[in-house]
């Protein structure tokens, strides 16, 4: 072999002892993790207490087997025969009668064994089911608890989190998880509980050849030590390269229009194919771990047991112990390093959802940047009167990068106010500060007279109607994406709102009608259609707050017309704001309010700001233009 050969293998062997670890983890949890998980088990603690008596109750069978089997050789088998001379003085009688006790006795040993097995298999069976029924009920309320603390956090959250990370949390490392509830705990116990008992068996059969059958127990500890130590790191390498990996996925399959429209298609399979290596790299390192841990506890099994053998055979032909007490002995001694090899696997399994369970209690340790007041002010019904009082607000938090500085104005209910200026003039994040996805740094958000902060969240959105420039249709069907889940919207409200929006003109030609389907992002329908979806769902919702964020950018001239109509409809009684970059479209709102680097400049009508010959007169001649 090269030089070079050899320096490879050596850097690969080193690696296992030394695997490189991922900068871009982010996962530092602070805490006890298994403490944390083993805290779910509290609803369950009598279902798990009847599945240790039964792991109890089977290991003990599962010992015994050997014994009635030796019992069986030493007695009915290579036991000598005693001539039992009977009172007729005939030998040939006591040789008759020992054969059918000898028989009888190999029955017996029999139906033992039969109910040994018998035994093991239903104590196995079900502990089995109610260990699996157990670790199903855990993770199904883990799942439920992870996903409403997701829904719990704040847009700032999402705009720095990958989605594929959250999906990867809640699958994939949920999943990890209940292999310690349905697996991992049981067989801990049942390993430890027959090691132990393997021990004090062979030590009560024969003190010597049970010391002889342990000489290799110290190379066999040594192993699973650094066994653990090595799969550990390797573990955590694969779930962090397997969230990488999903990120990857979710961002790029949701954005593969751009990817093909570009022809990037290239690139983008070299860097999938970079990410695809480090998990490929990280999946070998961890089978590579095993490959040399199991055959190597396996050789020094099968060295333990030709030990066993040599001064075993040896004693028993010096009829220090019986051929029987050999074969139990060569019976243990083939169990004795199985549940040690499962333990060192068990704790690396464990570890691997240690390292799931630290990734997903960070996750759930993630506190609200806007926290949920626990008392909040509860208003009769929201008018809609909306206050800025000299709001200050950084999506950072860094006051040198302030999006809106010293905002005051005030809108009355029932009022239409539309808000234009340059992109990033600070438009947009005025209306998600009215729905509270941020909260402000200085100043205060007041609706009817109350700060938003004081609120409840779930009454102030719940009033909001909100028509967004990128419309999110879920995969169902038309009626269902108009309710929203919301059984109190009936169907004839749905189809009432579809019709005054001007939805049902197309909803209607459609085969399934309401029942049509919508599949992922509504990818089959036009952004004009989708678009009047989003009305239909919004006035579904009767808001006291309407809030269009260009909600007719994408949208052709005769569908601009429809919405035009149905906007006006929706107007009436309730309060107003949109924003727009197309200034035709905001000319008949009571107020026009012009944003300028996050400070409001100008406010007025369409023709008093007209008038005012500044920023809002350029912004419409250069539209002319």
């Amino acid at each position: 072999m090269s030089e070079n050969k050899r320096m490879s293998l050596k850097e690969r062997l080193l690696s296992l002892i030394r695997p490189e670890t991922d900068k871009d983890d982010g996962i530092h949890y602070e805490g006890s993790a298994i403490r944390r998980i083993l805290s779910y088990m509290k609803p369950h603690l009598r279902t798990f207490f009847i599945c240790l008596m039964l792991v109890l109750l089977a290991t003990a069978l599962e010992i015994w087997r050997p014994i009635i089997i030796g019992d069986a050789i030493d007695e009915f088998i290579t036991g000598q025969t005693s001539e039992v001379v009977l009172s007729s003085g005939r030998t040939e009688w006591a040789a008759g009668e020992m054969a059918d006790a000898r028989f009888r006795g190999v029955l017996i040993a029999s139906a033992k064994y039969l109910l040994a097995l018998i035994g093991l298999f239903l104590c196995n069976r079900f502990e089995y089911l109610m260990m699996q029924k157990m670790g199903q009920d855990i993770i199904y309320d883990m799942r439920n608890q992870i996903f409403t603390h997701i829904e719990s956090l704040t847009m700032r959250f999402f705009d720095t989190t990958p989605v594929g990370k959250l999906v990867t949390r809640v699958t994939n490392d949920v999943e990890s998880i209940n292999e310690v509830f349905t697996d991992i705990l049981i067989k801990l116990f049942r390993n430890v509980v027959k090691i132990i008992g393997l021990i004090i068996i062979m030590l009560s059969l024969n003190a010597r050849l049970a010391l002889y059958s342990f000489i290799l127990l110290p190379v066999v500890l040594v192993l699973t030590v650094i066994f653990r130590l090595i799969s550990r790191k390797t573990y955590r390498m694969v779930r962090t390269r397997l969230t990488a990996i999903n990120t990857y996925l979710s961002e790029h399959l949701s954005g593969m229009k751009i990817i093909q429209v570009f022809g990037c298609e290239e690139q983008k399979l070299d860097e999938f194919s970079e990410k695809n290596d480090d998990l490929y790299k990280a999946g070998y390192r961890e089978m590579m771990v095993f490959a040399l841990f199991r055959p190597g506890l396996y050789l020094l099994s099968v060295f333990a047991l030709a030990i066993v053998m040599f001064f075993g055979g040896k004693t028993a032909l010096a009829n220090v112990i019986t051929i029987g007490t050999l074969y139990k002995f060569l019976q243990y001694i083939g169990s004795f390093f199985e549940p040690i090899q499962e333990l060192a696997e068990q704790f690396s399994t464990l570890q691997s959802a240690i390292a799931s369970s630290e990734k997903i209690f960070t996750l759930l340790d993630t506190k609200p940047l806007i926290p949920k007041n626990e008392h909040p002010t509860i208003l009769p019904e929201i008018k809609g009167r909306i206050e800025f009082d000299h709001v200050w607000f950084s999506y950072t938090g860094d006051e040198k990068d302030w999006v809106l500085r010293d905002v005051s104005f005030v809108i009355e209910p029932g009022q239409s106010v539309a808000f234009v200026g340059a992109t990033g003039a600070g438009k947009s994040s005025i209306l998600n500060l009215i729905g509270r996805y941020y909260d402000v740094q200085k100043g205060a958000i007041r609706v009817d007279g109350v700060d938003i902060r004081e609120l409840s969240r779930e009454q102030l959105r719940r009033a909001i109607g909100q028509v967004q420039q990128d419309v999110f249709l879920f995969t169902g069907d038309i009626r269902g994406n108009i309710r929203l889940l919301d059984e109190n919207i009936t169907d004839q409200q749905i189809e009432d709102a579809a019709r005054e929006v001007n939805a049902a003109r197309f909803i209607e030609r459609l085969p399934g009608g309401y029942s049509s389907r919508v599949t992922e992002r509504g990818a089959t329908y036009s952004a004009g259609q989708r678009q009047l979806l989003s009305f239909a769902r919004t006035l579904a919702y009767q808001p006291k707050i309407l809030i269009l964020d260009e909600a007719t950018s994408n949208i052709d001239t005769e569908t601009e017309q429809w919405i035009k109509e149905a906007v006006h409809k929706l107007m009436q009684g309730r309060t107003a704001i949109m924003v727009a970059h197309r200034l035709s479209t905001i000319q008949d709102c009571d107020r026009i309010m012009v944003m300028h680097h996050g400070r409001l400049r100008e406010s007025g009508t369409h023709q008093e700001l007209l008038q005012l010959d500044g920023i809002y007169k350029r912004l419409y001649e250069l539209q002319l233009e």
